[in-house]
């Protein structure tokens, strides 16, 4: 295994602990599936996880490509997990998703009712 190859295995380890450890028991990292990738970490309902530990972020191209997964898994949402430099807990990594995707998520969390009872 390349050492590009092992990092990214590394932290996706890490991040799949990190949900494990926070609510989301049955996560785990996905074989690979090719041209039809559905993402780097699978079992937390419908959503897809895209990971990335790279010296420079292309956040542009990796969210093409976390929305092309989302789509490949028919998930509900996509989010794309990039390892904050310095930062050794996966906890402190930048969470990405396109922004309509997070009203949506909040949404349906029921964020967006109650600000909306909050000014009312």
């Amino acid at each position: 295994m390349s050492k590009n190859k092992q990092k990214g295995t590394t932290f996706e380890t890490q991040v799949v602990e990190a949900l494990k450890a926070n609510g989301f028991p049955h996560a785990e990292r996905r074989a690979l599936h090719g041209t039809a990738d559905k993402g780097d970490i699978t079992g937390t309902g419908p959503l897809v996880w895209e990971c990335k530990n790279h010296k420079e972020i292309k956040l542009s191209e990796w969210l093409t490509e976390t929305e092309q997964e989302r789509f490949n898994a028919l998930a509900d949402h996509g989010i794309l997990v990039v390892k904050r430099r310095g930062k050794g807990d996966a906890l402190k990594s930048y969470a990405v998703m396109e922004l309509g995707q997070l009203i949506t998520l909040l949404r349906e969390a029921g964020y967006g009712t109650a600000i909306n009872k909050e000014k009312s």
